[in-house]
């Protein structure tokens, strides 16, 4: 019996940033449902149970401290491992993410060079 595999769900803009993850998830063995907006994103992470949720701080399409705020004070939700990335500049943004209970956060560099790894330890593939 085939185990399904784990699901990872993507809140981004950027469609460099959307096909870096797409490729990466495959590679790992994960499932990526790519959101739009804060409403699909909640939908979603309720019905699929995500083993990561990936935020873009830098998404125009959202408040995205509000949305970690939301996302952590739920209880079911604020267990959800929550990885954010945001442009080198924005450093007030990204200790503002990790006050509200984001997981991590990091550079769109940082994050983009390391993405194969992080996606291979939510897969639980070494």
């Amino acid at each position: 019996m085939q185990r399904e595999p784990k699901r990872i769900l993507a809140l981004v803009a950027d469609l460099l940033f959307t096909v870096k993850i797409a490729d990466a998830a495959k590679r790992a063995g994960l499932l990526v449902d790519f959101v739009k907006g804060e409403k699909e994103l909640f939908e979603k992470a309720e019905a699929a149970k995500p083993a990561l949720i990936i935020l873009d701080l830098n998404f125009g399409g959202v408040q995205p401290l509000k949305l970690i705020a939301k996302l952590k004070g739920q209880a079911e939700l604020g267990r959800v491992s929550l990885l954010a990335y945001v442009s080198h500049v924005d450093g007030e943004l990204k200790q503002k993410a990790h006050e509200l209970g984001c997981n991590m956060v990091m550079a769109r560099s940082a994050f983009s060079q390391n993405l194969p790894m992080i996606l291979k330890r939510h897969a639980g593939t070494p």
